[in-house]
This record gives structure tokens, sequence and C-alpha cells, in this order.
């Protein structure tokens, strides 16, 4: 009998096996605390939920337009020029089923089998795993040096230039941002070797700061994420979207029809709304209330013990260090659960090298559950 492809055989992203575990002690005892799940505890803005609404209402939701209605392309285009200040048009915007669909899209459209892609580690473990089921070769740059981030050096000290450098700032596990003048060192580095710069920018808008810089700010040839799942609070949407060169639109288009025909038509609809004033003064105060439980969290880790963890300048994380509590951090995130209620991510999804000593925890829930959390936490490691 034959058995599974081979391009299936990639780890797990692990931080989902744990959400269900914690769904399950939600079910079994009523007290699970979510530090785990990347993502939003508000719901999607005001006039997001009222756009979904009529669209329900008054509209046939059949197939849209492979890259996007016309309006959110528009909306988005808008966006870019408001907060990054460059000139995007709407046919530069491709929209996606979530970033994820971006990346699966964008991965086979620029990249053959064996070719080279290098990232920070840590990294998102979807970048790594999609790659690598994709055939290609992922070369992991040691981030702990360089703020988490890559730099020009790095680079320079690979054997030789990769097809593709993915950067990501505010970054996923560490919060990390990019200094803007490494971000366009890196650019013209892959400018002059012929490597597509990757920018995931799904997370700016929550920043504490530190300045963000997106990759389009200094040129064309580099491809943009972004996602209505971080700042705008719409995960369960599945919209991203990507600003591509044209070099690459066609292709993406091809491949995009064949493998979704069109990202979800009533949250496109929706989310035409999440680019609005209205919407923007709410997401604001999502992001003041991050801010909030950011400094109520890095006051309180001092209690576990925890006082080496990556700077988080901007996303909802707090990528820590516990090897002064665990050599296994997968262990020891589901004794936590199970000894406490409280979720937390072990760090080998993002860190193939060292994650068994670290854990990501996430403060995008209320600041009274993070609070919550780290005082059973604090117990636990006391008795």
């Amino acid at each position: 009998m034959r058995g599974p492809a081979h391009r299936s055989q990639v780890e797990p992203f692990h931080v989902m096996q744990v959400l269900q575990a914690a769904t399950e002690r939600q079910r079994t005892h009523g007290d699970a605390l979510l530090l785990c799940a990347g993502q939003p505890s508000s719901a999607a803005p005001r006039p997001v939920l009222e756009a979904a609404r009529e669209a329900l209402r008054t509209d046939v939701l059949g197939y849209t337009e492979t890259p996007g209605i016309l309006p959110l392309r528009e909306a988005i285009a808008r966006h870019h020029r408001e907060r990054d200040g460059i000139d995007v048009d709407a046919t530069e915007v491709y929209v996606t089923t979530g970033s994820s669909g971006a990346f699966v899209a964008l991965f086979l459209a620029a990249f053959d089998p064996g070719d080279t892609i290098a990232m920070t580690r840590p990294g998102y473990p979807a970048y790594r795993n999609t790659l690598t089921a994709l055939g290609c070769r992922v070369v992991e740059l040691d981030g702990a040096a360089t703020r988490f981030q890559p730099s020009v050096a790095q680079l320079d000290a690979l054997s030789e230039p990769p097809a593709g450098v993915i950067v990501a700032s505010p970054a996923n596990p560490t919060g990390t941002i990019i200094d803007p003048a490494e971000l366009d060192a890196i650019a013209g580095w892959c400018r002059a070797h012929d490597c597509l710069l990757v920018s995931d920018e799904i997370y700016h808008g929550i920043s504490y700061g530190r300045p963000t810089r997106s990759a389009w700010a200094t040129g064309r040839d580099a491809v943009v994420i972004g996602s209505v799942s971080k700042y705008f609070s719409m995960t369960g949407y599945r919209i991203g979207w990507m600003l591509l060169p044209q070099w690459l639109r066609r292709p993406v288009d091809v491949l995009s029809g064949n493998l979704s025909i069109c990202p979800p038509a009533v949250s496109q609809y929706a989310a035409v709304e999440a680019f609005s004033r209205r919407s923007r003064a709410e997401l604001d105060g999502h992001v003041d209330r991050y801010a909030r439980t950011r400094e109520l969290l890095l006051r309180r880790l001092p209690e576990l013990g925890i006082t080496d963890y990556a700077p988080p300048d901007g996303a909802f994380y707090a990528w820590c260090d516990v090897s002064h509590l665990t050599a296994d951090s997968t262990r020891w995130c589901a004794e936590a659960l199970a000894a406490t209620g409280v979720a937390l991510t072990p760090g080998i999804d993002f860190d193939t090298v060292t994650g068994h000593r670290f854990v990501r925890m996430s403060f995008a829930g209320s600041t009274a559950d993070v609070n919550a959390a780290i005082d059973r936490l604090a117990r636990w490691e006391a008795d």
C-alpha cells in the first residue's frame, strides 16, 4: 500500500497541538488561560462586522476575481500610501487566503526545488516547513547576536547567495523590529545578488515606540506580505495580501487560480471596512491594551526567574529563556497546562537548535488574564 508523499514529512505546527490541548482543558476544567495563541482576543472592528452582515444579506457571494475584489485592493493600496508613505497602486496588490496562502503561492511561483532560502532562527515555522515540503533548502541564520533579525554580515558569510531571504518585522516569536537602515542594506544586498527579499509585515501596526519600515520603501523588487489577522483582529477571516513586483504577478495569478480560485468572498467584502477611520480608531485602542499588558508581563517575568528575553519591540509576544526551569520546554509547557491551566508555546516550533530552552508567551489576551496566568505559574513554581 502506498504511503504519504515524502513532502508531507515535515514538522507539525506545534502551537496548534498546544491550542487543542488548551481547548480540552477548558472543556474539562473551565479554567484555561491562553498565552499560547498568536491571535488577538478581541473581535473584528464594528464596521467589519456590519459589512459582513450586509454582504450576507444582499450579496450572492460567489467567486470573485482571483487577485481579490477591486475595492479591497484599492483600500490596501491606500493603506500602504497612508501608513508607509509608499506609492502603491491597486494593480500591485494581490489578495490571498490569509498570509499562509500568500506564502504558498509565492514560494511556488518564485522558487524551484533545490533552491536555498535564508531566514533567521528563531522564526515562524511555516516558512521553514512549507519551503521544505516544496523541496527547497532552508538556511537558518542565528539571530541571538543580531536582535533576532538577519544582517548583511550574515548573508555575506554564506557560502553562496541564496535564492531568497525572508525578513519578518515585527517578528514571530520574538517581537523584534529590524532597524530601518539594516532593512535597506539587506534589500540592497539582495538586489546585488539576484536574491528575492520576502518581507513579512503582518504585524505592522503593533509596535511600542520603535519605527517599522516597509521593504517597498527601498525598492519594488521585494515582495511584501500583509494580513488582516493581527493588527486588524481578523484571524479567522483568512485574508492576506502581497505587494508583488511585475515579474511575479502572472505566475502568482496562474497558481492561485488553480490552488484556491479566490479568497473567501464574504471576508473580502468585510475586510474593505477594516481600513476605514472608524476601524482604525478601534484597532489602535487594542494596541494601547497590548502595550499595557506588555508592561505588566515584563514587570512580572522576574517572579518566574525569567530575566532573559528578546526585546518585544512589536507584535504581542515575549520570547523567554526558561533554561533555569527546564531542559525540555515542551514537557514543561505540558506540565504547566496540567497543573495550572495556563497554555504556553514551547520554543521547538520556532528554533530547531535551542528551542527546548525557550517558550513563547503571547500577551494578546486581556491584561487580567495575563496577570492571572503569572499568578498561577508563580504559585506552581514556588510549590
